[in-house]
């Protein structure tokens, strides 16, 4: 079983960055790949980006190409989303998501623990 709590959403204008953290409780955080997944209003949850257990493997979305970056502190049990040049169509909830495998999934139903949520906002 695995808890996890992000944190770091909030608002900021067009242009700017965040940092995103979610912190998962549990001795074998290294066993999981991590996901970061956003939902806006009335929008369905869709993959941001997900990271292989050590780190090594990384897939992004095409919209976070470039802009975003994801990376884990295993000692830490963290995951972090780094997001700079942000658009208002990245306005939505982020969700950290949790899979016990070694591959990378881009779908919500191959997750199998999630979050509750940070909402980021960004102004135009």
């Amino acid at each position: 079983q695995v808890q996890l709590v992000e944190s770091g959403g909030g608002l900021v204008q067009a242009g700017g960055s965040l940092r995103l953290s979610c912190v998962a409780s549990g001795r074998t955080f290294s066993r999981y790949t991590m996901g970061w997944f956003r939902q806006a209003p009335g929008k369905e949850r869709e993959f941001v980006v997900g990271i292989s257990w050590s780190g090594g493997i990384t897939s992004y979305a095409d919209s976070a190409k470039g802009r975003f970056t994801i990376s884990r502190d295993n000692a830490k049990n963290t995951v972090y989303l780094q997001m700079n040049s942000l658009k208002p169509e990245d306005t939505a909830v982020y969700f950290c998501a949790a899979r016990l495998s070694v591959l990378v999934a881009t779908t919500t139903s191959d997750y199998n623990y999630w979050g509750q949520g940070t909402q980021v906002t960004v102004s135009s």
